[in-house]
């Protein structure tokens, strides 16, 4: 209970209580703001009224006087708390003796107690600093204490040596980082900030700065590998784009049962990689018209929902090697993807079709699909079967019709590059090229062809896709580097709310609207299809133009991401294989140097001392140098 002069802390200080309340409730608190000093100097006070929450007891005993319990705390700190530090380490050592008291938190009275027999109360504040000054004892909750281990007790000291000599140390361990010759795992913890700035979370590096080193996330990226705190496995580029390395956290919520949707007879197919996960698109043709059936998020997904937010500020599903880092949740593919429930909910596009296959007709209905999923691999061992068939012959002929509107084909090799989870080590395959990739291809563009034209037929604001005519030479070259001329050929495209052409494509006009669960783009598309099928109102002009930039933006990131670590992995790739070599293809010759594809991983090289070798002839080349952290590789001649 709280008496007039009992001791308590307040606001971490000693005081007494000099008043107390008449009300019970209130009561006045005295504690010392400046002691007196020989030179004459008074002592200051201050008082303040408080509520006993604002308080704690610390003895009930009446205090002498609050002089008398700084002049015993200030005579027990001069002699560093010789008269109570052993004895509170014999104490600590008699609790952890016994198990059941080793773990028991003990009162601040009790404590004084099992120490010192008994407390009186003027030494009572010099009993709690000397608890705080030594390390036998940890404050648990206020004024109730445990025995510390002597494991936490040798974690303390360094903690409070670090703290003490932190120049002293911090000079040592720079003198050690210029020579590069760390004491790992310990000197680890001093290299947060030079990791912070490999990883694009700040510009700024006082180590980096302090032994002379440019503050560049290359050079931190370099530092970290030459002094072992990361190894040639660590990919610092999603998050130096600013992008997460998990997927969507918010579940979408189950797809309406309730909704009205029109039953597709028959099956559809969903045709992609082997390594594919999240179907989101499948193709049928029912003799008279070419069914496209996308994934339906939308039905769920509104626009300026927390998870359409989210997904605009990923713009879209980041594929590393490493895996995927999907713009909507996992946990929502099994709903959503095509082939992974029957009968599958989708937004699908009927399409009638011209003589010359062009779109003649468009519509957009909510469906349920039979879905059946196929590789490329099996599609193409089906390509003269009745069902797949005349996807194949469609396929064919809006190529055709697309070469004749001046679309330009490009076809350069490509590699996909894995990593294993556990070894770390890395796989790159050729892309194989399929007939079936053809068709699927072919398909999705005749629904984005159909998505556009549907949505200028009903005037709704609606991210069309455009390119420019690429000023394309007379002459072009056969082969590889016929192809890598022509890419060099091709204009940027465009995202407007205006319809245009896109001629690198061959369309007239064009948007894509085939891949809602892995591009923000095609997510915005839908919710407005969505939008205009249900009778709710239209996302706007204004809003529509600031989403598809703001999505748009976010993608652009994470395409940078996705190229600048598949560019990581091919350098690990080679580091680990140091005796790797391959055949390199002369795609463009320059007047001392020449430019070399090298298909089986996906790069490119520039070489001089090679005009021997013409347009698409090939050399044997190997990795003579490699610089990780700026991604660059020297490439010889063999």
């Amino acid at each position: 209970m709280f008496s007039k002069n009992s001791v308590v802390i307040y606001k971490n200080t000693v005081a007494v209580v000099s008043e107390c309340g008449s009300d019970g409730e209130k009561f006045t608190v005295s504690w010392c703001v400046s002691r007196a000093t020989a030179s004459g100097k008074k002592a200051q006070y201050a008082s303040q009224k408080v509520r006993e929450k604002d308080v704690l007891l610390l003895c009930e005993e009446n205090a002498a006087s609050l002089d008398a319990l700084l002049d015993a705390q200030e005579k027990a700190s001069a002699d560093g708390f010789a008269a109570y530090l052993p004895k509170l380490s014999e104490t600590r050592e008699l609790l952890l003796s016994d198990e059941e008291t080793a773990s028991s938190a003990l009162s601040f009275s009790d404590l004084a107690e099992l120490t010192l027999g008994s407390l009186e109360s003027q030494e009572s504040w010099a009993f709690y600093c000397a608890i705080k000054k030594g390390f036998d004892f940890k404050e648990v909750v206020p004024l109730s204490f445990v025995p510390c281990t002597d494991e936490e007790i040798a974690q303390t000291k360094a903690k409070q040596y670090e703290k003490e000599h932190a120049e002293e140390i911090r000079a040592a361990f720079l003198e050690r980082l210029k020579q590069k010759k760390l004491s790992l795992p310990d000197d680890a913890k001093y290299m947060g900030e030079v990791e912070a700035l490999a990883l694009g979370k700040t510009d700024k590096c006082r180590t980096l700065r302090d032994i002379g080193i440019k503050e560049l996330p290359e050079k931190a990226h370099k530092l970290l590998l030459d002094t072992g705190v990361w190894s040639i496995t660590r990919n610092p580029y999603p998050l130096r784009w600013g992008l997460s390395m998990q997927s969507a956290a918010e579940s979408l919520a189950s797809p309406p049962a309730d909704e009205e949707r029109i039953t597709v007879p028959g099956v559809s197919y969903a045709i992609d990689s082997e390594w594919s996960t999240d179907p989101d698109d499948a193709i049928s043709f029912d003799g008279e018209y070419l069914w496209v059936h996308i994934a339906d998020p939308a039905s769920t997904v509104l626009p300026e929902s927390s998870i359409d937010k989210a997904a605009r500020a990923r713009g879209s599903t980041l594929y590393i090697p490493e895996g995927a880092s999907r713009m909507l949740s996992e946990e929502s593919l099994a709903d959503y993807a095509l082939g992974l429930q029957t009968p599958s909910r989708a937004l699908s596009f009927k399409i009638k079709l011209g003589e010359n296959g062009e779109v003649e007709d468009c519509d957009v209905l909510c469906t349920l699909v039979t879905v059946e999923r196929l590789s490329y691999t099996k599609a193409d061992e089906l390509k003269d079967t009745p069902a797949l068939a005349p996807l194949f012959a469609i396929a064919e002929r809006n190529i055709r019709r697309r070469k004749q509107a001046g679309a330009v084909q490009i076809q350069l090799p490509e590699v996909h590059i894995t990593v294993d989870a556990e070894t770390k080590d890395v796989s790159i395959t050729p892309y194989v090229h399929t007939a079936s990739s053809e068709v699927v291809r072919e398909a999705m563009l005749l629904a984005g062809e159909g998505a556009a034209r549907f949505a200028f037929k009903h005037q709704l604001p609606f991210p069309f896709i455009s390119q420019e005519v690429p000023d394309i030479p007379s002459s072009i070259p056969e082969g590889l580097a016929g192809q890598f001329r022509l890419r060099k050929c091709m204009r940027k495209r465009t995202v407007s709310l205006t319809p245009s052409q896109h001629a690198g494509l061959g369309l007239g006009m064009y948007s894509q609207v085939t891949s809602p669960l892995r591009r923000y783009g095609d997510l915005i598309s839908h919710e407005q299809l969505r939008a205009f099928l249900s009778g709710r109102p239209l996302i706007d002009k204004d809003d529509m133009l600031l989403r598809m930039s703001q999505g748009d933006a976010a993608a652009v990131a994470s395409r940078n991401a996705e190229r600048k670590s598949n560019a990581h992995w091919t350098l690990v790739y080679l580091l680990q294989h140091p005796d790797w070599t391959g055949e390199a293809v002369c795609v463009e010759k320059m007047a001392k140097q020449s430019v070399f594809l090298i298909p089986s991983i996906g790069m490119e090289t520039v070489l001089g001392g090679c005009g021997d070798v013409e347009l698409n002839g090939t050399i044997t080349v190997k990795a003579e140098k490699i610089n990780l952290p700026e991604l660059e590789v020297v490439f010889s001649r063999c």
